[in-house]
């Protein structure tokens, strides 16, 4: 006969996340927030206009909101991308890039031959930076920005490549962390499952985005300049769509988030289009230790 359970047994309930009708609900409680980019305030095609003003409205309660993404491009860059959105800069008061990190990075190797593993348009990211562009062959180092063409290949179309750069003992600089990110009504693969793949081939690889700390630091750097002081995380508020990047990372960094299921979850979590999520589906992706304080489809005021 099986033993019965103590009385005082601790017994694990699944995690319940609050619907979050708007921003507005929780405002007062923030004086900073980090926000995502794709799969939040825009799809990689189109802007989301009511996020857009969700954060101008914020920013009229005296929160600094700054735009925190792992595109591998400077945030000079990713300014002019959403102003040719209609993305209204009253939206923010800064961004930070993984490619700003990336660039960091670089500024400490001057002189040194990079392999750039990535499409054309992520050139300028090396820039008055000291570095030489260089055939895999005489590379020092290797900076992954994405895939050569992300329209039609997946990481398994570099499983040569990267066994070639591990056997020589590269370095590859990962400059974009994202597995996947969203693309219209597509999942398209990121610098970052070619980093996972290295890492698996027994490559070393170097984050500068989300969800690792050198991203996160940058920010509250930024934040410093603006505000003169840093809040405290719990006064932090971080929006984004991924659990493995936004989620994880705003957790680990010590400050609260809030998730957006209509970005690259939307599928798993029946929440495609800004549809209510099915909840029950988001206590399963937040059973583990990193849980947002709630839930929005998409980000609205």
């Amino acid at each position: 006969m099986a033993d019965a359970p103590s009385p005082h047994a601790v017994v694990a309930l699944p995690f319940v996340a609050p619907l979050l009708p708007g921003l507005s609900q929780i405002i007062d409680d923030y004086d900073v927030i980090l926000c995502d980019v794709w799969g939040v305030i825009h799809n990689g095609v189109a802007a989301f206009p009511a996020a857009c003003a969700a954060l101008e409205h914020a920013r009229g309660h005296g929160v600094s909101v700054f735009l925190v993404s792992n595109a591998p491009r400077p945030n000079a860059f990713v300014a002019s991308m959403l102003d040719g959105m209609g993305v209204s800069r009253d939206a923010y008061d800064g961004i930070v890039t993984s490619g700003d990190v990336t660039r960091a990075v670089l500024a400490g190797r001057a002189g040194a031959r990079v392999f750039h593993l990535g499409p054309d348009r992520d050139l300028g990211t090396y820039d008055g930076l000291g570095v030489t562009v260089s055939d895999l062959d005489g590379a020092d180092l290797v900076v992954c920005t994405g895939l050569f063409n992300d329209d039609v290949e997946t990481p398994e179309d570099y499983r040569a490549m990267l066994t070639a750069m591990q056997a020589r003992g590269l370095t590859l600089v990962c400059a974009n962390p994202d597995l996947v990110v969203e693309r219209g009504d597509r999942l398209i693969y990121c610098a970052g499952a070619l980093a996972q793949l290295y890492e698996e081939l027994g490559g070393d690889a170097v984050y500068c985005g989300k969800p690792h700390p050198p991203v996160y630091v940058e920010a509250m750097r930024r934040v410093l300049g603006l505000r003169n002081e840093v809040p405290p995380g719990a006064r932090v508020l971080a929006i984004g769509d991924a659990l493995r990047t936004d989620i994880i990372g705003a957790t680990q960094a010590g400050f609260h988030s809030l998730f957006i299921s209509s970005g690259i979850h939307a599928v798993e979590l029946k929440s495609e289009h800004g549809a209510a999520p099915d909840m029950a589906a988001v206590a399963q992706l937040f059973a583990g230790p990193a849980r947002p304080r709630a839930v929005m489809p998409r980000l609205s005021w």
